[in-house]
């Protein structure tokens, strides 16, 4: 099974313990966490190239995450395209982030947490109860 992470490329330095938290509760229930923006490097000239390579990276997920603490278009797109694909969606947001409706409207769960062990501990519940297959 493999998840795929969504999260602004720009702030993507901002969620690194955020992003490794939810990598390390994947991997513990044999989920492959895809992070695009770490997998690949695309120059400004190939944008064409980076959405392909993300839809397929979605088509071939089971299940999209998006970490959306931060704003950013990209992520909206990504959960319209996995939704579009009728792959589950978890909107994950810290507490005193913006909410987004587009993302929560779309979304089949949501996870406001207050820190990474607040985040691991309710996107265990969600993994557990919805994706592993005991």
């Amino acid at each position: 099974m493999v998840a795929y992470i969504s999260v602004s490329l720009h702030k993507r330095s901002l969620l690194k313990n955020q992003l490794s938290a939810i990598s390390e509760t994947l991997t513990t229930f044999g989920i492959e966490p895809l992070i695009f923006v770490d997998k690949y490097k695309f120059d400004l000239s190939r944008e064409k190239d980076m959405m392909a390579q993300a839809m397929t990276d979605i088509d071939n997920a089971d299940i999209l995450i998006a970490e959306a603490s931060t704003k950013a278009i990209g992520v909206g797109v990504e959960v319209g395209y996995a939704k579009a694909k009728n792959k589950p969606v978890i909107y994950i947001r810290h507490h005193d982030a913006d909410h987004s409706t587009t993302i929560s409207g779309m979304s089949d769960f949501n996870i406001v947490y207050v820190n990474t062990e607040d985040l691991q501990k309710k996107l265990m519940e969600v993994v557990s109860e919805n994706f592993v297959i005991a």
